[in-house]
């Protein structure tokens, strides 16, 4: 067996692992970011190491570089991610907030409209 063919099989069993690996729970942001770039850095790199006759070593540096790339960006998406939804509690304790406090504003008015007659 070649290098090259060893490191595409070595490539295949890896990203089989990782898939059946994810498949115990939803994958976060980060997670399908990598897995997204990875993928696609090994598609490219593997064309274009095709073209330099060395696709299994295109597929490994490409699938590094995608995962590393794919893993940031996806890093960054989670943190908005984050940062949205402690916004979103944040709205939600107010608007309850309020609403408590136009009851409470009603039972007033009420009181008051009692006592006036």
């Amino acid at each position: 067996m070649t290098t090259e063919r060893r490191t595409l099989v070595g490539l295949v069993m890896l990203i089989s692992i990782l898939v059946l690996g994810g498949c115990s729970q939803p994958l976060s942001t980060r997670e399908k970011g990598t897995l997204l770039g990875g993928g696609l850095g090994a598609a490219s790199g593997a064309i274009i190491g095709s073209a330099v006759g060395s696709p299994g070593a295109g597929a490994a540096i490409g699938g590094a570089m995608g995962a590393l790339g794919g893993g940031l960006v996806g890093d960054q998406l989670q943190g908005q991610e984050y940062r949205q939804a402690g916004q979103q509690r944040q709205i939600n304790r107010q608007q309850r907030e309020l609403n408590r406090q136009r009851r409470e504003l009603r039972r007033l008015q009420r009181r008051q409209a009692e006592e006036d007659y």
